[in-house]
């Protein structure tokens, strides 16, 4: 897989990003990832899956299934976290995975979890930005995007990305959050953002506008889909692990022992689930596909 001298990573512009996911790692490791399947994201429940670590994984074959993914293609994963679904993609589908984040210590973790997996000839990992990669036109069969789009300033840079990287025909596929309008009441957007903000979230679009995204870079086929009632219980679990643990993170913060960033991250897990009964947002799987091939 080529790779283009033009772009370069610049650790500073993801500052707000790289401290959420530094300050909350013990968070995640504790109350949500499952040693099958590190997954910093939510879980598909269905008749395959009515348990949270069978859940977490099914998120990949979801998505697998939805964008039509072949053995043996050249995926990005672009946002990758600890690198669970490069290693789900590399065991299932026999994928050359490459995963990308701005998050130092989840390219160190993921590029240990590969080698004790014995898979790190099939898979990499890397610090980039995945508006802005470091990889040649058509360098991949599929770009993967899972729950990662949403840490995007621009949204659209990402599609125009998605669009040079991927080979003629080839797919895109990303797991997001979706807001339900634009703008919503004060009131609702002061709840969003008062979530997607301790998430080092800056904002989320519509279905108009990711519309609008992927049609400028030149996708064709692109299919939004409300997966809301599939990860509903996900959402929910979250949402009482929160509530659970608001008075010990209150007390610990207050003694100084948590940080603001851990702090926040509880407040805008249950501002999240908040605005999900509001109907201010909703869990989607977008698709689209490069015209070609």
């Amino acid at each position: 897989m080529g790779q283009s001298q033009t772009s370069c990573f610049d650790e500073s512009r993801f500052r707000d990003i790289i401290e959420y996911y530094d300050a909350t790692r013990f968070d995640y490791q504790v109350a949500w990832l499952s040693r099958e399947n590190p997954a910093i994201h939510f879980g598909f429940y269905d008749h395959r899956a009515d348990r949270h670590a069978a859940a977490l994984e099914n998120t990949n074959l979801v998505l697998a299934e939805l964008a039509g993914l072949q053995p043996g293609w050249r995926i990005l994963d672009a946002g990758c976290g600890k690198g669970g679904s490069c290693l789900w993609l590399a065991r299932h589908l026999e994928a050359r995975a490459v995963g990308i984040t701005p998050v130092r210590h989840q390219v160190e973790e993921a590029r240990r979890l590969a080698a004790g997996a014995g898979l790190s000839e099939q898979v990499s990992f890397r610090q980039a930005d995945y508006c802005n990669t470091p990889f040649e036109e058509g360098s991949f069969d599929c770009v993967w995007a899972c729950e990662s789009l949403c840490h995007a300033p621009e949204k659209a840079a990402f599609y125009r990305e998605a669009y040079r990287l991927l080979r003629p025909g080839g797919r895109l596929v990303i797991a997001e959050y979706v807001r339900s309008g634009r703008p919503l009441s004060p009131a609702g957007e002061t709840l969003l953002l008062g979530w997607l903000n301790r998430w080092a979230i800056p904002d989320i679009d519509t279905c108009n506008e990711h519309f609008e995204h992927a049609q400028k870079a030149g996708f064709g086929q692109f299919q939004i889909r409300d997966c809301t009632s599939y990860t509903w219980v996900s959402l929910k679990n979250l949402h009482k692990i929160a509530r659970r643990w608001l008075w010990a993170d209150y007390l610990l913060y207050g003694l100084g022992l948590r940080s603001k960033a851990q702090h926040n991250n509880i407040i805008g897990s249950i501002r999240q689930f908040r605005a999900l009964h509001q109907n201010l947002w909703f869990y989607a799987v977008i698709t689209a596909q490069k015209p070609g091939g």
